[in-house]
């Protein structure tokens, strides 16, 4: 039997790799246990700024900055004024995608599955409105009453009838960004998409990609996350679960909603030095 693996925080113990030294701080991909073995560090990265919660690195600093980065900046190529909708909005990278779009100019719209969630969207994270999407009976409707005149960049993050709807609320040379289909993970069979003539008749590309592919731009993320965060142009929501008796039941939760902002599970403490996992 394995322990699960995720993108975590550790301190290293003792190492022979020459990169690494005992007491470094990291992030990479690690087990969800107390001690692992790493024998592939590659990729693993150094934590050189400590002065932010160490959790961060699981998110706003980790793994899901740089995919909300990735697949805002590199794969939409966004534009000042255009109207971005982002699906899950409120969760790890969602939140950040949303951000990102607001401080280049954008008009942003986002859905959750909570009036808690939608209220976080709009009154903390600067997010133009917001939804619940379980509130709304005709996802194609409630597309067009918040982007009457369509929709340039969506970020997809849920598939199914949330994509489905888009199609058909999407401009002209708009672009989708497929991070994840979430709604889809757990289905016996997938749900169909029915309106991919959309895509035809307004010249719509839809790239997926996958964050490893875009490692190489990590310093420059973090650069601009870290002054970001210090001018107090992005926040970023944690749902914190201590200890790992309480890891499954934090991941359950993920395919239900149960979190609000990007979960963590908190492992040990050691004075700032916590250990952690996404």
């Amino acid at each position: 039997m394995q322990p699960i693996n995720g993108i975590g925080v550790a301190k290293v113990v003792d190492s022979r790799h020459p990169d690494f030294k005992g007491g470094d701080l990291v992030w990479g991909r690690t087990g969800w246990e107390e001690y692992s073995l790493i024998t592939r560090p590659d990729p693993l990265f150094k934590i050189s700024n400590s002065d932010v919660p160490l959790s961060y690195y699981t998110g706003i600093l980790g793994m899901p900055g740089l995919t909300a980065y990735a697949g805002f900046y590199e794969v939409c190529s966004p534009k000042e004024g255009e109207c971005v909708f982002v699906s899950a909005a409120s969760g790890a990278v969602g939140q950040l995608v949303g951000q990102f779009a607001k401080l280049m100019g954008c008009y942003v719209v986002g859905s959750a599955g909570s009036r808690e969630k939608v209220d976080l969207l709009k009154n903390k994270m600067w997010f133009d409105d917001a939804f619940n999407y379980k509130e709304e009976p005709d996802l194609n409707a409630a597309l067009k009453r918040y982007f009457p005149e369509g929709i340039d960049i969506y970020f997809e993050n849920v598939g199914g009838k949330m994509l489905d709807a888009v199609l058909l609320n999407m401009r002209v040379h708009g672009r989708i960004a497929v991070c994840g289909m979430i709604s889809q993970y757990n289905l016996d069979k997938p749900e169909g998409v029915s309106n991919l003539m959309s895509i035809v008749y307004k010249r719509v590309r839809i790239e997926g990609f996958i964050v490893f592919e875009f490692y190489h731009k990590y310093p420059k993320y973090l650069d601009m996350a870290l002054a970001y965060m210090r001018e107090g142009k992005i926040i970023y929501v944690e749902d914190i679960a201590e200890s790992l008796e309480n890891g499954p039941a934090a991941l359950v939760g993920l395919f239900t909603g149960g979190n609000m902002g990007k979960q963590v599970v908190l492992v040990s403490h050691e004075g700032k030095k916590d250990s952690a996992n996404q």
